[in-house]
């Protein structure tokens, strides 16, 4: 097993991407601690581990409030000893807007979903890393982070943020024993679009010349098996980096 009694904290686990990394994780024998808003999913996806013979426990966070993120990995800790691998999957999109159509609300409600609430988990593991002089950050960033047509302007910033702060982070602990990538994830089959509430026109429009060239969407397992690589030690030459797994779809 890869991740053999590893303790890992995957926000975002409910659903999508986040779920899928949970169960597989929790298969190569890691002890889970799956966080999410949504208590009743996180409770479901603790359940369909346990029922496979593997530990996992759920946490109700909303990664944009500071206090929660306190209380996800202390309440790790508490439960498995340490914190061994951090997964930031948590995430929301924004609803095309273009520059001009921006409220300060949306702005902020994305980048304190999106990215400061991996600055916050990072900065909150960072302690319990450098005491052991080991530990795995992966932080899940988006096409989006590299590109400007594949979102509106507030999630494509926010990404583009995210993955900034994954290659200073690896640079600046990597004689600490602590590695932190990312994952540029591009079309994935998740719930991520029930975060949409009022799609902005002109942007989407937009857009699409970026999604017209997208070969296909992915699935969340595809996704979840790149993150357990940057988990586990198969990895362990790779730090301060961001892996595209998209089909394809940057490369054009």
């Amino acid at each position: 097993m890869k991740l053999e009694n590893k303790a890992v904290i995957v926000t975002g686990a409910a659903s999508g991407m986040g779920r899928e990394i949970a169960l597989l994780f929790a298969k190569e024998g890691a002890k889970v601690m799956v966080s999410d808003l949504n208590l009743e999913g996180a409770n479901a996806t603790v359940e369909r581990i346990t029922a496979a013979g593997g530990t996992a426990q759920a946490v109700k966070t909303n990664v944009a409030v500071e206090e929660d993120i306190q209380q996800l990995v202390d309440a790790t800790v508490k439960a498995f000893g340490t914190v061994d691998i951090l997964v930031n999957n948590a995430g929301i999109m924004d609803n095309f807007e273009p520059a001009g159509d921006i409220t300060d609300e949306q702005w902020e409600r994305v980048f304190a979903v999106n990215t400061t609430s991996v600055m916050r988990a990072t900065r909150k593991v960072l302690p319990i890393f450098l005491e052991k002089e080991s530990g795995v950050i992966v932080n899940v960033a988006s096409a989006g982070g590299l590109y400007g047509a594949r979102a509106g302007a507030a999630y494509t910033a926010s990404k583009h943020a995210v993955i900034g702060f994954t290659k200073n982070t690896g640079f600046m602990y990597a004689q600490k024993g602590i590695r932190c990538n990312a994952i540029a994830p591009g079309g994935v089959e998740t719930n991520i679009g029930a975060s949409m509430t009022n799609i902005n026109p002109f942007g989407a429009s937009r857009q699409q010349l970026g999604m017209a060239i997208n070969p296909r969407l992915g699935s969340a397992e595809e996704i979840a098996k790149v993150a357990l690589f940057l988990a586990s030690d198969d990895s362990s030459f790779v730090n301060g980096t961001v892996i595209t797994a998209d089909a394809g779809w940057t490369a054009y």
